[in-house]
C-alpha cells in the first residue's frame, strides 16, 4: 500500500496553504476584477441601447418636424403662387383695360379725323363742282 511519509504531509499542508494564500491574493482579486469588468460591460452596452433608442426617438423627432417643415413650405410656396398668379391677373386685367382705352381713344381719334376729312373733302367737291358749273356754263 502506499506509505504516508512525513514529507508527503507538509507537502500537502505547504500545497493547501498556497491554495487558500492564491486564493485571497490572487484568484479572489481577478474575480472580483473579472466580475466589475463584465458590470462595467454589461453597464456600457445598456447605455448604449439606451443611446440608441434616444437617437431614434430623436431621429423619428428630426423626420417628424422636417415633414412638417416641408409640408408648412409647400403651403407657403402655393400660397404664393396663387398670390403672383393672381398679381399677374390683375395686371393682365389692367393691360386689357388700359389696351381697350387706348384703343377706344384711337377710334374716337380716327373718327375726329375722319370727320375732319370729310368735311375738308366735302368743301373740297363743293368748290370742285362750283368750278365745274362755272366752267361748263361758261363754254
Amino acid at each position: 500500500m502506499l506509505e504516508l511519509n512525513k514529507w508527503f504531509i507538509v507537502q500537502l499542508i505547504n500545497f493547501l496553504v498556497l491554495v487558500v494564500l492564491l486564493n485571497y491574493i490572487l484568484f479572489k482579486p481577478l474575480l472580483n476584477l473579472f466580475k466589475e469588468r463584465k458590470e462595467g460591460i454589461e453597464g456600457s452596452i445598456e447605455e448604449a441601447k439606451k443611446l440608441n433608442q434616444l437617437k431614434d426617438e430623436e431621429l423619428k423627432r428630426y423626420n417628424t418636424e422636417l415633414a412638417q417643415a416641408r409640408e408648412k413650405a409647400k403651403e407657403i410656396y402655393n400660397a404664393l403662387r396663387q398670390e403672383g398668379l393672381e398679381k399677374q391677373k390683375e395686371m393682365i386685367e389692367k393691360a386689357h383695360e388700359e389696351a381697350l382705352q387706348e384703343i377706344a381713344k384711337a377710334q374716337e381719334v380716327i373718327r375726329q379725323e375722319t370727320e375732319k376729312a370729310r368735311k375738308e373733302l366735302g368743301e373740297y367737291v363743293r368748290k370742285f363742282s362750283e368750278e365745274i358749273v362755272k366752267k361748263l356754263v361758261e363754254v
